[in-house]
């Protein structure tokens, strides 16, 4: 028998966590509007402090405070791209972000190893961000490398030699999350085109990304403003990740902690488009619940799965490539 189409239909496709209804995202975001334009958001950064006032934002230099109209911020979301391209070294490696495609990365900026051949938990170091690399390299369910150790026995420009010791080791997309500042950054970017021929070449096929955290609650310090300000000059990937904390730097309630980490992610993004409208920005989170047994922040927790299920929420509804944080 002949079924004909259905037009309209929406489908459902593997399984997934629907933690807020349209309307009750819509509810979030415009208390995060509400946040952004009353309250505000720290910026510790000199040239970003300009960027925000020449964009048409209000900021008190004395207390190095911007408050953001919710048109900037609607503005901003409108203005950054919807698919974003994480090149790898050739096209076999290339990552497209975009709508409900899902992708797999390394977690990232441990501290701390088990060594695999002697069984020590030791402090990591320069040869684990490369043995780190070179191993996401051989895994085909990894689809980009984020700097997974930190190289704690380097006493200087520890990013830019974590960057020598991963880009060396894998033919993927490198997604630096430890970088030092916008000097570092740009740095960064000299070394990746290097390898694909020029800045130019780098701004065609981005083989490197970078990754910033506003400091919770609210606060987009020095190092962080800097980074958002020269990816976006550069024309390279900047993943804007919240690290906020539910009951710490947060409100207890999962709707309320996203209030806060939306309002942090897209005072991030705001700062990178008025600086090149179109710059290509990711919607990042860690953002996980607070263990007041331990004061830790427990990334493996049922909170953070449920947290992220939001976020992405958010991300689709503003048509922003995402990142999230798992276990």
């Amino acid at each position: 028998m002949y079924r004909g189409l259905q037009p309209g239909i929406s489908t459902f496709e593997g399984w997934g966590l629907n933690m807020f209804t349209d309307d009750e995202l819509c509810e979030i975001h415009l208390a995060t509007l509400d946040v952004l334009q009353n309250y505000g958001v720290g910026v510790h950064c000199d040239e970003a402090l300009d960027i925000f006032e020449n964009g048409g934002a209000s900021v008190d230099r004395e207390r190095n405070h911007v408050k953001i109209a919710p048109h900037l911020v609607e503005d901003a979301i409108r203005s950054a791209p919807s698919t974003i391209l994480l090149a790898g070294r050739t096209p076999e490696y290339d990552v497209t972000l975009q709508g409900g495609r899902v992708g797999f990365t390394s977690f990232g900026a441990g501290v701390m190893v088990i060594d695999p051949f002697t069984g020590e938990y030791r402090e990591s170091n320069k040869k684990d961000v490369a043995a780190t690399a070179l191993a996401c390299d051989a895994l085909v369910n990894v689809d980009i490398y984020s700097s997974a150790v930190v190289a704690r026995d380097v006493e200087y420009a520890t990013d830019l030699n974590e960057a020598e010791a991963f880009l060396t080791n894998t033919s993927k997309h490198c997604h630096h999350i430890d970088l030092t500042g916008g000097a570092g950054a740009k740095k960064f970017f000299e070394m990746a085109a290097a390898i694909v021929g020029g800045m130019d070449k780098l701004r065609e096929r981005p083989l490197v990304s970078a990754l910033v955290c506003p400091t919770s609650p609210l606060e987009l310090h020095t190092h962080t403003a800097e980074i958002i300000i020269e990816c976006a000059k550069a024309g390279i990937p900047v993943n804007v990740l919240s690290m906020a904390m539910s009951g710490a730097s947060a409100p207890v309630s999962i709707a309320g902690t996203l209030v806060t980490h939306n309002a942090e992610v897209l005072a991030g993004i705001v700062l990178n488009q008025l600086t090149v409208k179109g710059a290509p920005v990711i919607y990042g989170s860690s953002t996980t619940t607070f263990d007041l047994t331990y004061a830790t922040a427990p990334v493996g927790a049922p909170e953070l799965g449920m947290i992220s299920a939001g976020v992405v929420a958010l991300a689709r509804k503003y048509m922003l490539p995402s990142y999230v944080a798992g276990s």
